[in-house]
């Protein structure tokens, strides 16, 4: 018996030197080497660690150094110097779920195309790590990551798992190309279910913070708050905005945007402050039942317009926009505004619109722009009461240069657009002015009165003082494609010639004369206005009398 006692204590003996050698040999060099060969050998994973560390004062916790790990054929999921795993008797029954894993200074690469790790823990800590995930709608990088998720299991197309709670800070992140720093997230996953509870970070030498949940319907932002943001964009300003037409359904409770300040090209808005409460955002449009925007500025700029002290207050709700407030100062005047678009016809109706004090010189192609078709979501535009006052408007057009002094106006059920064409279809319109040139032609005291219907835009009054006399005229202009022009004008002690700088033939008369002009013309788009002038002019100085007739544009006689 002594001697089969022996023989198990030598066996047990050596079965334990075996296992301390075993022990000792896996924490070195060569240990390393060859726990990575078999595990590359017999799974689909790839492993590389330079040495493992076990001690007996913490025999819970096993140390990786300098570990690249992920699947064959595809670069390395993690590479990092450090990898704290965290045992418990969970291991005898899954081997590769740990109590927690830590990774220390290195770099997570993540892809939701790819199968998910085998490996979970009851806690994930990040330490001074860096992450990566180029694919997909958002690509994000993220540098100096700190934080953990509890429990992470993940899953396919789902890197931290169906059930977690993770906090994460960086120290620099940038998102689909946006560049942000010191970054704190805090939330949950519950299922189809993302809440971000708390979300703040420095971007573009401001912060932003702000709190939001994602489900199968969208994103519910509860708020979002954007300060001091001073952001430069080398995009128009419809590039920059491209974005809220494709994002996914996104809801927002409250909007705080304040002191901003937002750089395009061509495009620029200083000291924004905007509040926007209650819109859902889906498909390129937007829905909202009781939401409102609230926004002014010091200036905003888009091409060659520039607002100053813009202010605009809005009501939202299922049937459109009720604009409870705009003004602004623009070209040294005053614009101010109210009014509603109703979403069902696409209609905006401004049931005032006022212009004040405005030194306006107009586009080189405002022709070109009134022709212009108006965007989907506005078929049409009304009018309903139109003031203007002591407003100067100049055209430098070299064709046919004009001015206006002191012009003053009033109009009330004015359609000004119709079938997304800009024009005067309807309502009634009245102008005048203190002083007006009409390509070198002075003229004092200008005015205008005309009605508009579905037929016809009547001039019932044209009138201005020329020289010693007055110029006085009716018009009508048919609102048909082929707009035919009908117009009398008759002048009374005026320059014999005043109508040749208005592109009529020379008239061989010199001093004051009366004369009668009737007119019949088309003034159809895109097509020139000469070749369908049809004209008699009679012209008399007391002295001689002239008769000239148009036909087509040119003159077929003269007596």
């Amino acid at each position: 018996m002594k001697f089969f006692g022996k023989v198990l204590l030598t066996l047990l003996l050596i079965l334990l030197l075996a296992l301390v050698a075993i022990y000792v040999l896996l924490q070195t060099q060569w240990g390393a080497g060859w726990i990575s060969r078999q595990v590359s050998a017999s799974s689909d994973y790839q492993l590389s660690l330079s040495k493992m560390e076990h001690n007996f004062s913490d025999p819970s916790h096993l140390l990786l150094n300098d570990v690249a790990f992920g699947r064959k054929d595809q670069p390395a999921t993690l590479v990092t110097r450090r990898v704290d795993l965290g045992l418990s008797l969970m291991q005898f029954s899954s081997p590769l779920h740990f109590a927690s894993i830590r990774l220390d200074q290195g770099t997570l690469n993540l892809s939701d195309k790819s199968a998910p790790l085998s490996l979970q823990a009851d806690r994930l800590q990040l330490s001074q790590m860096a992450l990566n995930r180029n694919q997909g709608d958002w690509p994000l990088q993220a540098q100096r990551v700190d934080g953990g998720v509890t429990p992470w299991k993940p899953e396919a197309g789902n890197v931290l798992g169906k059930e977690a709670r993770f906090q994460m800070s960086a120290g620099s992140l940038t998102l689909d190309g946006i560049p942000a720093a010191n970054v704190l997230v805090q939330g949950s996953i519950h299922g189809p279910q993302l809440v971000l509870s708390n979300f703040g970070a420095d971007v573009a030498l401001g912060s932003v913070t702000a709190s939001a949940q994602r489900d199968a319907q969208g994103w519910q932002v509860n708020s979002l708050r954007l300060n001091s943001i001073r952001l430069q964009s080398d995009k128009t300003l419809a590039e920059f905005l491209q974005p809220l037409r494709t994002l996914p359904t996104m809801h927002f409770d409250r909007i705080d945007m304040t002191d901003a300040r937002l750089q395009g090209q061509d495009w620029a808005v200083t000291d924004l402050d905007l509040t926007l409460k209650d819109l859902t955002l889906s498909n390129g449009d937007w829905q909202s039942d009781n939401g409102s925007l609230s926004m002014n500025a010091s200036s905003f700029v888009n091409g060659s317009m520039q607002l100053d002290d813009p202010i605009a207050n809005m009501d939202f709700s299922a049937q459109g926009v009720q604009l409870t407030q705009f003004s602004s100062r623009w070209v040294n005047g005053l614009v101010r505004a109210q009014g509603s678009w109703t979403r069902s016809d696409k209609k905006l109706t401004l049931d005032e619109l006022v212009v004040a004090g405005l030194e306006y010189t107009l586009p080189l192609n405002w022709r070109e722009r009134w022709m212009e078709t108006l965007p989907s979501w506005l078929e049409s535009v009304q009018v309903t009461k139109l003031s203007a006052s002591r407003n100067l408007i100049i055209d430098i057009n070299p064709d046919f240069p004009f001015q206006m002094t002191a012009l003053d106006g009033n109009g009330s059920n004015l359609l000004m657009a119709r079938n997304h064409q800009w024009g005067i279809w309807s309502g009634n319109l009245s102008f005048n002015a203190a002083a007006a040139t009409f390509n070198r032609v002075d003229l004092r005291h200008p005015s205008i009165a005309l009605s508009a219907d579905d037929n016809a835009i009547n001039v019932s009054e044209m009138s201005a003082f020329s020289a010693d006399g007055m110029l006085e005229g009716l018009a009508t202009l048919s609102q048909q494609p082929q707009r035919a022009l009908s117009l009398t004008l008759n002048g009374r002690q005026v320059n014999a010639t005043l109508l040749q700088n208005w592109g009529w033939p020379t008239i061989p008369l010199n001093g004051n004369a009366t004369m009668q002009l009737k007119m019949q013309a088309n003034l159809q788009a895109s097509q020139p206005l000469k070749p369908s002038v049809n004209a008699t002019l009679a012209v008399s100085n007391g002295e001689q009398s002239v008769q000239q007739t148009l036909r087509g544009g040119l003159l077929s006689g003269s007596q």
